[in-house]
């Protein structure tokens, strides 16, 4: 679930070794499967475990994470860096904002998994982002752009040679993708 690097144990080993013996890490989502949603590690004393916390043992610390945020931890990975401009605790959860989906899930759950997951970051860079309406029966996806796409001049390169190519490569039952967008340019969009 919970990837702990060497780094961010013995990180955390040094900050509990000034806690109330017992004092473990709880690692938690805040908003889950919305565009808000955030990580946070915080302190968890030995009072503050609860029967339905998961326990993540390590080898220098162990980690809980309750059940409401567990689904979303998955593949996340915490890290501590040290670099020339200091050191820097990391948290990386790509399955936060939308509830990671299985290979066996319905083709339009797996397509706005990726849009979410992968597309959309990318987009927020520009601020835009990109919704799926729906798959139709041939087999193509409708897509709808908004913030800083709508009306930006790069959006059909970005429709085929960015999204479509990377929803193709992974789902190759998919014909196709069409934008729904009627886009008008105006200040916000991005050039």
């Amino acid at each position: 679930m919970i990837r702990i690097t060497d780094a961010a144990q013995e990180h955390f080993a040094n900050l509990l070794s000034n806690q109330e013996p017992g004092t473990q890490i709880r690692v938690f989502v805040i908003s889950p499967d919305t565009p808000n949603a955030e990580c946070g590690v915080s302190y968890c004393p030995t009072d503050a475990v609860k029967s339905t916390d998961m326990e993540l043992k390590f080898d220098k610390i162990s980690a809980y994470v309750d059940e409401l945020s567990a689904p979303y931890l998955e593949d996340a990975e915490i890290d501590f860096v040290t670099d020339k401009l200091g050191s820097q605790l990391t948290l990386k959860a790509p399955n936060v904002k939308i509830r990671k989906v299985n290979d066996e899930a319905p083709l339009i759950e797996r397509v706005e998994y990726l849009l979410q997951s992968q597309i959309n970051p990318q987009l927020a860079g520009h601020g835009g982002q990109v919704t799926l309406i729906k798959i139709t029966d041939d087999m193509l996806a409708i897509l709808q752009f908004g913030g800083g796409c709508n009306g930006c001049s790069m959006v059909d390169y970005t429709l085929k040679e960015g999204i479509e190519k990377e929803l193709l490569e992974k789902f190759p039952e998919l014909k196709g993708v069409r934008d729904l967008t009627e886009h008008q340019r105006g200040k916000h969009s991005y050039y």
